[in-house]
């Protein structure tokens, strides 16, 4: 599952997108061949997952004053640079939910010739009690989904059970005005949030996906409807396997604008985290439990981070290989199996990196510790073996110069000020006695 485009791609979204990439890293490296689809939700997603919300994107334009399209384009645009900063490998197809409107009006024709759906004036609604299997991945049975919706929201008169999902809305009713639009079988209208991601995974993929992601919000109602939608059309089953992403909260408090906790990649960069060290945050923790984000944990990994760069630069000016005796190779393939076995362990990337640290500490050869660390990085996806060192500019130096005596001469406000202005221009230096040591690292994109 891709993202509704109608708001900043925030960190909650980072994690799980950098989880579903780790993973498809971790299969690549075991010497899988993977082909993977991601949706754009850029129509039909309602703020409630029953039926009951406004279209997100309609309400999107509202507030920003701007065309449905822009605002999709413009959000579209802001979460492919989030994937960029993070090193997050491209997707083998982006589909848009808006270029596949055919694919969709095709599948809820084939669901209606099967007896699984049902018309109203304002709707076209699969009939969940069609599906004797409704419930089988949440677990929730299907009494329980048919309590009915709260008094407060919007509900179709002629709706049959309060669970049954909209495949295609009309331009009726509250959708009346609705922007984007098409023609099909049963009105002008727009297809639901569900049928799309069933319409498009199978265009690509197939009946049946290996492995479907998303986020564990998802699993009750949006993920329950795919399967029913997919497998009510096809007879056979459409998932094998569900990859399911936690939650990411700040300081222990749900992520939200009104608390002010709503943080973007713009945010983290603002407060000089790189983005790979909010990735490297990410893999310390494991997929299905939460993540609860501190400015402090952020501010650990930037340093974890800043470690890693430093030691590729030392390991890269030991550049004299040597013979590996039986029994340092046999610890590089320890090593070597141990990260492998942490990753086919149901993705632990806590203990991957947990050995990958072992492993640089450890009293293998330089030269095959970068070879070992850069093949970890692989799945890692730190862009390890793009760190160089950067010459450092002379205006730079002259600060550090003036910073010296002004500690020599024991003015530490002085000196304070100086290494805050060479920490702006993104240099560290470092005291060593009566002397300093400057350091800047960056990637190349050579």
């Amino acid at each position: 599952c891709g993202p509704t485009v109608y708001d900043y791609t925030h960190i909650g979204h980072g994690r799980t997108f950098t989880n579903n990439d780790t993973l498809k890293r971790t299969l690549t490296f075991l010497g899988y061949q993977v082909k993977h689809i991601m949706n754009i939700t850029d129509v039909g997603h309602l703020t409630g997952d029953d039926d009951t919300g406004d279209d997100k994107l309609e309400k999107g334009a509202k507030k920003t004053g701007k065309s449905v399209w822009e605002v999709a384009q413009f959000y579209t645009d802001f979460f492919l640079d989030t994937l960029q900063k993070l090193n997050i490998v491209m997707p083998n197809v982006l589909a848009k939910a808006t270029d596949h409107i055919k694919e969709m009006i095709e599948l809820i024709d084939k669901l209606s010739e099967m007896g699984f759906t049902y018309e109203t004036a304002e709707a076209v609604y699969f009939d969940i009690t069609k599906f004797s299997a409704y419930g089988k991945l949440s677990g929730q049975k299907l009494n329980e989904k048919m309590k009915g919706a709260r008094e407060d929201t919007y509900v179709d008169p002629k709706k049959k059970n309060p669970a049954d999902f909209a495949l295609w809305f009309k331009l009726v009713g509250r959708f009346k005005n609705h922007s984007m639009h098409w023609s099909s079988p049963w009105d002008d209208g727009f297809p639901g949030w569900h049928i799309e991601c069933s319409a498009m995974s199978m265009k690509y993929l197939g009946d049946t996906l290996d492995i479907h992601s998303g986020g564990i919000d998802h699993i009750t109602v949006h993920h329950e409807n795919e399967i029913a939608q997919s497998e009510g059309a096809t007879g056979k089953k459409f998932v094998q396997f569900w990859f399911h992403n936690n939650f990411v909260t700040v300081e222990g408090q749900k992520m939200s604008k009104s608390l002010g906790n709503f943080y973007t990649l713009k945010d983290i960069k603002e407060r000089g985290i790189d983005p790979l060290a909010l990735r490297l945050l990410f893999l310390q923790s494991h997929y299905r439990q939460a993540l609860n984000f501190t400015w402090k944990s952020a501010e650990a990994s930037q340093e974890a981070l800043k470690k890693l760069h430093e030691l590729v630069i030392a390991l890269k000016k030991q550049t004299q290989r040597t013979v590996l005796s039986q029994e340092k190779l046999k610890s590089l393939n320890e090593f070597r199996s141990r990260f492998t076995e942490s990753l086919e362990e149901d993705l632990q990337t806590p203990k991957a990196l947990a050995v990958m640290w072992e492993m640089v500490k450890s009293n293998i050869p330089s030269t095959d510790k970068l070879d070992l660390l850069f093949e970890f990085d692989q799945v890692l996806g730190l862009r390890l073996n793009e760190i160089i060192e950067e010459k450092i500019p002379e205006e730079i130096r002259r600060l550090a110069d003036e910073r010296l005596a002004a500690r020599k001469a024991k003015d530490f406000k002085k000196s304070d000020d100086l290494r805050s202005m060479i920490e702006k221009k993104g240099y560290t230096v470092e005291d060593n006695g009566e002397e300093y040591k400057l350091k800047k690292f960056r990637i190349s994109h050579s």
